[in-house]
Parts: C-alpha cells; sequence; structure tokens
C-alpha cells in the first residue's frame, strides 16, 4: 500500500468520543499541532497558526483512548494521513483526518504511568473524568504498585 504515514506532535483538543460499532469500537478526538519557530531577528520563539486534525482510532486502541486521555494532554499521533473534500452549501470544505495506528503521551512534557489492559478487567479502560462522563460513574482504577526490592 502506498499510505502516506505521519507523526504528528500536539495537544488533545477535544475529548475522546468513543463508540461502539459493529466493526468494534472507534474513537474520535480533534488534535492540535501549534507551530513555534525560532525567530532570530528577535532572538525569541514565535508561534504560527495551528493545524488541527481529527484523529480516528479502532478497537483496542479506540477502547484505550478513551480511558487514557483528555483534553490539553500532550501526545504524539503515528498513522495514516487522509484528505478529502466536502460540499455544503455550495461551498467546497477540506478536512484533513488521520487512522492512528498508535498513540502515547509526550514524555517531553511529563510523565505517564503505564497500565497493561487485560481482558477481564474493563476497569482499566473505564472513561477518565471529563471523558463525557460524570467523576462518579467512573469505575476505580487499580492502583499501580512499584516492584518491592529484594533485601
Amino acid at each position: 500500500m502506498n499510505d502516506t504515514m505521519v507523526t504528528l506532535v500536539g495537544n488533545a483538543a477535544t475529548n475522546v468520543e468513543y463508540r461502539d460499532t459493529a466493526a468494534g469500537g472507534m474513537a474520535r478526538f480533534r488534535f492540535a499541532v501549534p507551530v513555534r519557530r525560532w525567530d532570530r531577528r528577535n532572538a525569541n520563539w514565535a508561534d504560527g497558526p495551528t493545524s488541527f486534525y481529527t484523529i480516528f482510532a479502532w478497537r483496542s486502541l479506540a477502547m484505550n483512548l478513551a480511558g487514557s486521555v483528555s483534553v490539553g494532554e500532550p501526545l504524539v499521533v503515528h498513522g495514516r494521513l487522509k484528505v478529502r473534500e466536502e460540499a455544503s452549501d455550495g461551498r467546497r470544505r477540506t478536512f484533513v483526518d488521520v487512522d492512528a495506528l498508535a498513540v502515547g503521551h509526550d514524555l517531553t512534557r511529563g510523565t505517564a504511568a503505564f497500565r497493561r489492559v487485560t481482558r477481564d478487567d474493563p476497569r482499566v479502560t473505564a472513561a477518565r473524568p471529563g471523558a463525557g462522563e460524570a467523576a462518579g460513574e467512573r469505575a476505580e482504577m487499580p492502583e499501580a504498585r512499584a516492584p518491592v526490592p529484594a533485601k
């Protein structure tokens, strides 16, 4: 296949919308990729225009995204670039989407704790507060435990 593969670094601009479909889980969210360049003349960083992409994920990646990502979090997204045009009201609009193959937190901007998902424990991928569910409806996540050093 000759798909255009991209890796984007930016921030989650919306909450992850998750839904079950006949083909498995599907998740979608908007992703903001800001531009910052060094301005030699002024000797400081200058902000440029922000690009927005719609990120789509399927099956286990979709479920894990719903339980792991909130608005504003820094992410790295890798996947297939899709450009589509639609006409409505006599105007043509262009949309840029990415079918994600992998998504992770950008560890240059913070830390993260990885939790392996087991099929028999759905609590691990329960939606985070602010990701479409109220905090009281969320199942509690099991605490990550550091290994105890041997003496």
